[in-house]
């Protein structure tokens, strides 16, 4: 009880230095420059899940059987011979030992009955095998993290180089703080996540249980009722058709294409309200500086995603279970979220360019289109633009 309130008072501290070393910087700070500050953020747990990940995709490349079992089998069956102990020795060790740490992740983490990374792991081993197409060293993902935060760093002292007395000397000390303390944000989800994982095991076997008296249809329909429920469940009690009703509803609303981020008191999306740009821009809030071109590749749900080097991913918004696209990504464009949104953190943990905050970007861009993501002004180009 005592972990996440000091855990605030470390993230909170990291937040407000940035915002006043922009107020101390006054209009000496071009487009970008802080945001570059934010790159190579130590402490950070996502990052340094998915730098794992890709540690674990460079041995499985030094190492025959694993890497023909990656490139041979489907992500289904990987995860299987994972949970039988039966996948070659190097990647059954390494995945174990990544698992003992990350496991209690998983895509749409927030959702207690989906199902934890520890218990099918096929999502992280497809990942793995895109990673072995990365041939380049130099674009390699613990290159260029190690890149972003020597960036960072010589960004600091240009940054102090443009003011004077004591002014410098505060503005040196904020920017540390924030290079100290930025990466620690992802923290608080990352520990949620461990109680989450939790609650998921001791629910899961109350499932299973209930389907095997017939009282469920499957294990996973637990999950579409209260605890309350649950137990007048155990009882004896048939709720099959409340669980029909909310399957129903979980259906519709995992359809919905657009969420809106603002209601009006009268239920209004705000968004619609805000008329488009005339000259057909796509804009939004600029959260990874960089310009990039490439071909867009729109994507919805991670599971099962491949991204070619270099593409642009355009998603509604991502999590945790999202970010092994990143380090295949050449930039990023995403409907949701905003500067600290957890996108932006890890795009600029990478240095990728990346517009979040952009309304139905996943209408707007079509994969295979050419696009410029100018990360710094927030603009997407489509098309002869982007040449």
């Amino acid at each position: 009880p005592r972990f996440f309130p000091r855990l605030v008072g470390i993230v909170i501290p990291g937040v407000l230095s940035y915002a006043l070393a922009g107020r101390v910087l006054g209009g000496r700070a071009r487009p970008g420059d802080l945001q570059t500050v934010l790159r190579g953020l130590p402490h950070n747990p996502t990052t340094e899940m998915d730098l794992g990940l890709w540690e674990i995709a460079r041995a499985a490349r030094k190492d025959p059987t694993s890497r023909d079992a990656l490139r041979a089998r489907s992500p289904a069956e990987l995860s299987a011979q994972y949970r039988a102990a039966t996948l070659p020795p190097l990647l059954q060790r390494e995945m174990t030992s990544f698992l003992g740490r990350y496991g209690h992740r998983a895509i749409a983490e927030i959702d207690l009955g989906v199902k934890r990374w520890s218990e099918d792991p096929a999502h992280l081993l497809g990942a793995i095998a895109n990673y072995l197409r990365l041939g380049d060293e130099v674009t390699a993902p613990d290159v260029q993290f190690a890149r972003g935060a020597r960036e960072a760093e010589a960004m600091i002292k240009t940054l102090a180089s443009r003011v004077h007395g004591p002014r410098r000397a505060i503005l040196r000390f904020l920017l540390g703080r924030v290079r100290l303390l930025g990466g620690l944000r992802e923290q608080p989800k990352f520990q949620i996540m461990r109680v989450f994982a939790l609650g998921h095991a001791l629910v899961a076997p109350v499932g299973a249980e209930l389907a095997e008296r017939g009282l469920l249809d499957a294990a996973d329909d637990a999950f579409f009722l209260t605890l309350p429920e649950l137990r007048r469940s155990i009882a004896g009690d048939d709720l099959r058709g409340t669980v029909l009703e909310r399957h129903a509803l979980y259906r519709r609303e995992q359809g919905r294409r657009h969420v809106p981020r603002v209601l009006l008191s009268d239920g209004t999306d705000a968004e619609t309200e805000i008329a488009a740009p005339t000259d057909g821009a796509i804009r939004g809030t600029p959260a990874s500086p960089g310009i990039a071109r490439g071909t867009a590749h729109v994507i919805r749900s991670p599971v099962g995603a491949r991204l070619e080097p270099g593409e642009v991913l355009v998603a509604p918004s991502t999590d945790p279970g999202w970010t092994p696209l990143f380090l295949t990504a050449g930039a990023l464009v995403m409907e949701m979220g905003g500067m600290m949104s957890h996108g932006a953190v890890v795009a600029r943990e990478y240095g990728i360019p990346a517009v979040v905050g952009v309304p139905d970007a996943t209408g707007r861009i079509t994969t295979g289109d050419q696009v410029t993501v100018d990360g710094s002004a927030g603009t997407v180009a489509l098309g002869e633009a982007a040449v």
